[in-house]
C-alpha cells in the first residue's frame, strides 16, 4: 500500500492502522514445547550458544534444550548425538573445529551426509544501522550439501600424486535445484542464478546446469541465469544487489556465501541452516571464522549475533512465528542503535553486554 493510499486511509476511517499482520492460527498443540539438540561446539561455540539460550530463556520461547558435547578432534559424532537429532529433527550448533590435514574428516560433513542435509542456505544482506561498501544487498545462497569435491573421495595413486574425485550426480543436482526455486517461489523471490564452471568441467557442471534448467521450466514466474564462478566472485564484489537466491554445487557454494557475508557486514551476522527432508541443524551461516580466534574468546568478544539470527530461523522452522519476530526485530533495534557492537563490528563491548541489549529490546 502506498504512503498516499494509507493515509488517505487513515483520514477515511478517523483511526490509526494497526501495524500487525493477520493472526496466526495455530493448530491445536502447536504451542507444546519443543526439544532441540545443541552442539556448543569449538572455540567461540559455548559464548555464542549460551547467548542464545539466555535469549531463548528471556524471551519464555516454547523450546527446551538437549546439550551435548561435541569436538572437532573427534573422529566421529558420538551415536546419542546422532539419535538426539533424529529424534528431535532440529539442532542448533556451533562451529566445530575441522583440523587441516592429518587424515581427520570433517564432522561438519559428516552431520550432512549422515542425516541428508542436503541443502544449505545462507542469508546475506544488510543490516539497518550497519554500514557497508555496499547497499541494497539481500542475497540468499543455497548450497548442495552432500557431494561434490566434499565427496571425501581421495587417494594416493602414487606417491607424490593424488587423485580427489569430484562427484556430481543428477539426483542430487536436481534436488537443489528444486529446493532452491522452491524457496524462491514460497519467499516471493524473484530470481535464481545458478553458479557454475561448465566452460571447463563440461561434463560434472553441465550437468548441474541441465538439471537447473530444467527444474527453471517449472517455475516460469521467476527468472533463471547462470553466471561462471570466478565471474561470480568479481560481481560479487562489485554489484552485490544485482544477485538475489543463488544456486550452486557443493564448494562454490562455501566460496560465494562467505563472500557475499563478507560484503553485506561480516561473517558475525549472517545467519544460516542446513536442511533436509527430515531434519534441519541451524548454525552460523558463513563457516569463515566460526570456531574465532583464541583473543575473541579469551576477551568474550565472540559476535552472537549470527546465531541469534540463525535461532530466529530455527523458530519460524518450527512454527513459532511470533517468537522468531521477537528475537529478529530486537536483535536489529540493537544493531540500527549501535550502542553495542564487538569488535568485528568496530565496537568494543562483550558477548554478554549484546546478549543483555538483545532482551532488552525485546518486545
Amino acid at each position: 500500500m502506498s504512503r498516499r493510499s494509507l493515509s488517505l486511509l487513515k483520514t477515511l476511517t478517523g483511526s490509526t492502522i494497526q501495524t500487525r499482520s493477520v493472526t496466526y492460527m495455530p493448530r491445536p498443540g502447536d504451542g507444546a514445547p519443543r526439544a532441540v539438540t545443541l552442539i556448543p561446539g569449538d572455540g567461540i561455540g559455548p559464548l555464542v550458544t549460551n547467548a542464545v539460550e539466555q535469549v531463548m530463556e528471556a524471551m519464555h520461547a516454547p523450546i527446551y534444550f538437549e546439550k551435548y558435547d561435541v569436538h572437532g578432534e573427534m573422529k566421529r559424532v558420538p551415536m546419542e548425538v546422532m539419535e538426539s537429532i533424529k529424534k528431535n529433527k532440529v539442532c542448533l550448533k556451533g562451529g566445530l573445529k575441522t583440523p587441516v590435514g592429518g587424515g581427520v574428516s570433517s564432522l561438519n560433513v559428516q552431520l550432512r551426509k549422515e542425516l541428508d542435509l542436503f541443502a544449505s542456505l545462507v542469508n546475506c544482506f544488510n543490516l539497518p544501522g550497519l554500514p557497508t561498501r555496499h547497499e541494497n544487498v539481500d542475497i540468499v545462497v543455497i548450497r548442495e550439501n552432500t557431494e561434490g569435491e566434499y565427496a571425501g573421495l581421495e587417494h594416493e595413486v602414487v606417491p607424490g600424486v593424488v587423485e580427489s574425485l569430484k562427484v556430481i550426480t543428477k539426483f542430487c543436482s536436481e534436488r537443489i535445484a528444486k529446493y532452491a526455486f522452491e524457496y524462491a517461489y514460497l519467499n516471493n523471490r524473484k530470481k535464481v542464478t545458478a553458479v557454475h564452471k561448465a566452460n571447463i568441467m563440461k561434463l560434472a557442471d553441465g550437468l548441474f546446469l541441465e538439471s537447473c534448467r530444467e527444474v527453471a521450466k517449472k517455475y516460469p514466474s521467476i527468472t533463471y541465469n547462470e553466471i561462471i564462478v570466478d565471474n561470480c566472485c568479481m560481481q560479487l564484489v562489485a554489484k552485490p544487489e544485482q544477485f538475489d537466491v543463488m544456486v550452486t554445487p557443493n564448494l562454490y557454494g562455501n566460496l560465494v556465501a562467505n563472500t557475499a557475508a563478507g560484503i553485506a557486514g561480516g561473517t558475525g551476522v549472517m545467519p544460516g541452516g542446513n536442511v533436509g527432508a527430515d531434519h534441519a541443524v541451524f548454525e552460523q551461516g558463513a563457516s569463515a571464522g566460526n570456531v574465532g580466534k583464541d583473543s575473541i574468546l579469551r576477551d568474550n568478544k565472540a559476535n552472537p549475533v549470527a546465531l541469534l539470527l540463525s535461532s530466529s530461523m530455527m523458530l519460524r522452522h518450527l512454527q513459532f512465528p511470533s517468537f522468531a519476530d521477537r528475537l529478529e526485530t530486537a536483535v536489529k533495534r540493537v544493531i540500527a542503535e549501535g550502542k553495542c557492537r564487538t569488535k568485528d563490528l568496530g565496537g568494543t563491548s562483550t558477548t554478554q553486554e549484546v546478549v543483555d541489549a538483545v532482551i532488552a529490546n525485546l518486545d
